[in-house]
């Protein structure tokens, strides 16, 4: 007996010593064409394991200690591809797709994840687990993109993007490669006129476990982009785990996640992914804890089921859903109010969906044809009301927003390559757009629908005369029905690879996008046999963008990038008109500087923009349990309106630095420990003066419009903290993790307004310090 004991005993010491392992598998294809490529040559760098991918581009390596990897893929006549920062955890497989880019001849090694789009300049790929490790990401890919050059956030509460000194409203939301409606909750985080805006919010509400790699285009975009003007975030979903069922549970501030992935059947290659999301801010409320008086909650509700076939292709179906809300109740103790908002009831709702399918197919060696159908739609609610000081049952309607937004968007592609030297790929977008909106302030009432066609086909060719040198040039085509405008845009691009290790590029661009619907559909007071809604036949606002950039590679791990460009705009819809005809004429109004709400004045396409700048960027991957990002810009944003003077923009902050690095410390048993931070660094917005005298006599807050934007808010300083303990079991991994927001505890200016509860003006700030603790566990 006793002899029994101790071989059970040693049995278990032995199974429990021994390292834990997992897999590491992917496949391998032709970026442009989809091709799988079997006998690509896959290397586990500084180690002497290697494999070959099967004839359908699959390889895998089993029994691999879990960790840190970097691999390096090679095929003949394509370009070396190193992927660096794969995690490998107990309890979850890693699977990777890899795109290769023919080459005349080997001259690089390119730091690429997957099939990302062709661009030269101005390209960023956001990774799952970078969202993951980074500080103070909130899981947000939005979010994380401050940590590129030139790159900032409107306000600490939201994710809306401002980009080279563009308003936010210049960037695009895609989803597998197609422009869909806000993706965000509590799309008025943040704002000051506490209303929804076109492309921020609190929080994605799309969750981190279904994201793949994302794509972050900040200017001269190529051909397939349209419709925007300052940036694209391109959110690709990833497919779930066609051989083994997985799940991830998550918990912190951010909310309760779980997910689920796996094949559908032991025979099927086809597989399912799911999550669902509750915030944590949701159930505190719901236990009768508030937030400085607001009850902010959400949910989601996101999916993608991957079904391949033998002949037919491949097919996706996904799709997305959240609601939120946002509550503020005013106390009935009048001696509780402090400022002005203190007196108000603020009901915020809001809901988002999307639902999409995609095919690819392969039609024959070189030629891909790809077809995306997606549909989304939004639709936000916001009333304010008043209450009486002498009696606060009293109370009265002062502000109601609502509005709805629906896209169904229709896209295919063709990419046909004649050989390592000539691409053609040719597509088309059709987007069906409806919009309604209604806005009540006061006694200014704005309501109305649109809806309409955008027609958007493309061509690219990709030439590479010689092995050092590609070409891509294009041809984008946007045509509007519902007010017959339209825009021709050329588009070309080119890099010389002047040894393995350095490239010149030079990106332009002709880009344009349409107004928003507040802007169509503003109703102007005017006399008798006067439009009132002139705004309708505006033209889409243009830009041209020039980018030239330089790329020195250290090794397949770290990188230098220098980019300097110039956006010239033109087209901007600013008042020029008879000042007689409206009642507060804005000669200074330009919707540059417009972020949300309506404008209630003619417009015309007569208003001017520059933006100018040079940025840098060094990128150290993980590699030796140390990663580093160090960024920085300096530029400049000015605008001239109707009254043809120059001013700074509202986002003209002149500079934006960023340090975000940390390290990994391994312990004995299968754990790990990680240290992260970034530090912001920006130049303050710009602000507009305030008529203190004329804010008392009027009650509202009176800005000084000739001296617009005059005011220079000072430097925005940000530090952020990330510590986590990662460990690996027998079948399972958790992750502890702490993230501190702004641990310095920063006052960081937001606005200025004149509150007519104190009588004067106040200085509103943004976030300050806040920590999130979160607990994932994944098996």
């Amino acid at each position: 007996m006793l002899r029994i004991l101790l071989i059970i005993f040693v049995t278990a010491t032995t199974a429990f010593s021994q390292p834990l392992t997992s897999t590491l598998r992917g496949t391998v294809k032709d970026s442009d064409t989809g091709k799988p490529l079997a006998g690509a040559s896959i290397q586990i760098m500084g180690s002497d394991q290697g494999t070959l991918t099967d004839t359908e581009g699959n390889f895998r390596f089993d029994q691999l200690s879990v960790g840190r990897y970097n691999l390096k893929i090679t095929y003949l006549g394509y370009e070396t591809v190193a992927l660096p920062e794969l995690l490998l955890e107990s309890g979850k497989e890693k699977v990777v797709l890899v795109g290769l880019s023919q080459a005349g001849r080997q001259l690089e090694e390119a730091i690429v994840r997957s099939t990302r789009p062709i661009a030269f300049n101005s390209i960023q790929t956001i990774t799952t687990e970078q969202t993951l490790r980074y500080a103070a990401t909130y899981l947000d890919p939005a979010r994380l993109t401050t940590s590129f050059p030139g790159v900032a956030t409107s306000n600490d509460q939201a994710n809306g993007l401002v980009i080279r000194g563009n308003s936010p409203n210049g960037m695009q939301w895609r989803l597998e490669g197609v422009e869909i409606v806000n993706p965000n909750h509590t799309s008025n985080a943040g704002t000051f006129s506490d209303r929804a805006t076109q492309t921020g919010g609190g929080v994605n509400i799309l969750s981190t476990q279904l994201l793949s790699d994302s794509y972050f285009l900040s200017g001269a975009f190529p051909a397939e982009y349209g419709n925007a003007l300052s940036g694209v975030l391109d959110m690709r979903l990833r497919q779930g785990n066609n051989e083994k069922t997985e799940f991830t549970a998550q918990a912190g501030l951010i909310g309760f996640d779980l997910a689920a992935e796996g094949p559908f059947s032991k025979k099927s290659k086809a597989s399912y992914l799911v999550n669902y999301r509750y915030s944590f801010t949701g159930l505190l409320a719901a236990l009768g804890v508030s937030f400085g008086g607001e009850d902010i909650s959400y949910q989601d509700l996101s999916f993608n089921i991957s079904l391949p076939t033998q002949k037919g292709g491949d097919f996706t179906v996904f799709g997305m859903g959240g609601m939120s809300s946002n509550i503020f109740k005013a106390s009935r103790d009048t001696s509780e109010w402090v400022y002005q908002k203190d007196g108000y009831d603020i009901d915020f709702k809001s809901k988002m969906g999307a639902l999409g399918i995609t095919h690819s197919i392969q039609l024959g060696a070189k030629t891909a044809l790809k077809t995306v159908l997606v549909a989304s739609a939004l639709e936000n609610s916001r009333t304010g009301y008043m209450h009486s000081m002498s009696n606060t049952d009293n109370r009265f309607l002062t502000e109601q927003d609502a509005n709805t937004k629906t896209r169904l968007s229709f896209t295919t592609s063709l990419s046909h390559r004649f050989n390592a030297s000539h691409l053609i790929k040719a597509g088309a977008f059709l987007t069906y757009q409806a919009d309604s909106v209604k806005s009540i302030i006061r006694d200014e009432v704005s309501e109305g629908r649109l809806q309409g066609l955008i027609v958007q086909p493309y061509l690219s060719w990709q030439w590479k005369p010689v092995p050092r040198l590609t070409a891509d040039i294009g041809l984008h085509y946007l045509h509007y029905t519902y007010n017959g405008t339209q825009s021709l845009e050329p588009r070309a691009a080119l890099r010389f690879q002047a040894n393995a290790m350095q490239s010149f590029s030079f990106s332009y661009g002709l880009h344009s996008q349409l107004q928003q619907p507040a802007v169509y559909l503003s109703v102007i007071q005017v006399g008798k046999g006067q439009d009132p809604q002139p705004n309708r036949k505006l033209a889409p606002t243009r830009a041209h963008h020039f980018v030239v950039g330089y790329q020195r590679n250290f090794s397949s791990s770290a990188n230098l990038k220098v980019e300097a460009y110039l956006q010239n705009i033109f087209d901007v819809p600013v008042f020029a008109g008879d000042p007689t005809l409206v009642e507060r004429p804005l000669p200074t109004f330009s919707t540059l500087n417009l972020v949300e709400g309506f404008v209630h004045l003619p417009l015309q396409n007569s208003g001017t923009g520059r933006n100018y700048g040079i940025e840098a960027s060094y990128q150290k991957y993980l590699t030796h349990d140390f990663y580093l990002l160090v960024s920085g810009s300096l530029y400049n944003s000015t605008y001239v309106a109707g009254d043809g003077m120059r001013r700074s923009t509202r986002y003209n902050g002149n500079h934006t630095f960023s340090l975000t690095t940390g390290r990994e410390l391994k312990t004995q048993k299968n754990g790990s420990w990680g240290l992260n931070a970034r530090i912001l660094w920006m130049g303050g917005f710009r602000d507009t003066p305030i008529n203190v005298d004329a804010s008392r006599e009027q009650g509202t807050t009176v800005y000084a419009l000739k001296d617009a934007f005059s005011l220079k808010m000072r430097d925005y300083f940000r530090p952020d903290l990330r510590i986590y303990w990662k460990k690996n079991h027998p079948g399972y991994s958790r992750t502890l993790a702490l993230d501190i927001q702004n641990i310095s505890g920063t006052q960081n200016e937001a606005y200025s307004y004149y509150d007519i509860l104190q009588r004067q003006l106040v200085k509103k700030y943004q976030l300050g310090l806040i920590p999130i603790l979160s607990y994932r566990w994944e098996f």
